[in-house]
């Protein structure tokens, strides 16, 4: 007899990723209900109860009723934000706060409910410095960075370790004559840096003298490396000239790979290395919601069916 209690899917409308998970869920025969944190209130509604006998209550979309108490596994992956466009700001900002807390605060709450990952966990494995941190308490290799607003501590670290990379700490959409556009991993020279750098925070690193990168997508216990070979400064930049070739990890990395995730408190990571002129792997960063799916075609390694396995809460 199949297990009706559902999989929640947070996540924006148009995601192809979510989709093809869905899909595969529900070839197993596993109720999902999908939904966007943005909807709410205009076609998601919510009530919850919480006693002493614990939280219960129901979501409500548009097509899928679930009920909070009977969530196997929520899959939370980069829904939109609330928005009260028919509010004055002030009432706006209220409204905002109040869905955030109470609806997201719901969400993050859910009894018995396998998290992948916690919405909150994702918060805090999004700050770079908190990320590089647990990466060198983890094992990794980590190339030196540097967080900095002064000028002069700026230049005197591009000297020491040149080359270094300039790196924004997030990466906030920009639009220019109508076209997103986000700032890129760059090159900089001591003599490139003025006392602009005074206006805000900003990261410099070493640059990996590097033969390929290397993803890295962890699914619960299960592993997924896949070395991509493109001759970029940052492979992200022009995906039609990435070439993959599943990998083995050196000795010592899965190990690192976990204990960087429970710090977190994280079941599934996508994480970046660069592979030095040694075959030694330098973490570069871990996404705690980072795409994956695209890899799959390329490589035919069954990540799709892990995540829906961890979901199921088969594995």
């Amino acid at each position: 007899m199949s297990d009706p209690r559902p999989v929640l899917v947070v996540t924006a409308l148009h995601d192809p990723t979510v989709d093809v998970v869905i899909n595969e869920l529900h070839d197993r025969d596993v109720p999902v209900v999908r939904l966007d944190s943005g909807d709410f209130p205009l076609s998601l509604s919510l009530e919850a109860e919480i006693t002493a006998h614990g939280l219960r209550g129901r979501l409500h979309t548009l097509s899928r009723t679930a009920d909070l108490a009977q969530v196997r596994a929520l899959y939370y992956r980069r829904p939109t934000g609330f928005a009260f466009p028919h509010l004055s700001e002030q009432d706006a900002r209220f409204a905002v706060t109040q869905a955030r807390y109470g609806l997201g605060g719901v969400l993050a709450a859910l009894p018995g409910c396998l998290y992948v990952n916690h919405p909150h966990r994702i918060g805090d494995a999004e700050f770079k410095p908190a990320g590089l941190t647990a990466a060198a308490e983890a094992g990794f290799l980590i190339p030196p960075t540097l967080i900095t607003s002064n000028p002069d501590a700026a230049r005197a670290f591009a000297k020491r370790y040149a080359p270094v990379l300039y790196k924004p700490l997030w990466n906030p959409v920009y639009r220019i004559d109508g076209v997103s556009c986000v700032i890129e991993v760059a090159d900089v020279q001591a003599k490139d840096i003025d006392d602009r750098i005074a206006g805000t925070a900003h990261l410099l690193q070493q640059r990996i003298r590097k033969t390929a990168d290397v993803r890295v997508t962890v699914i619960g216990t299960k592993t997924f490396c896949v070395r991509i070979d493109s001759g970029l400064l940052d492979w992200r930049t022009d995906y039609s000239r990435l070439r993959y070739t599943p990998v083995e990890p050196p000795p010592g990395i899965e190990p690192s790979l976990h204990r960087y995730l429970a710090h977190f408190g994280l079941v599934f990571g996508a994480f970046d290395f660069a592979v030095d002129t040694d075959g030694q792997w330098w973490f570069l960063e871990c996404n705690p919601s980072g795409q994956w799916y695209w890899l799959e075609p390329e490589t035919g390694l069954p990540m799709r069916a892990a995540l829906a396995d961890l979901l199921k809460r088969t594995t």
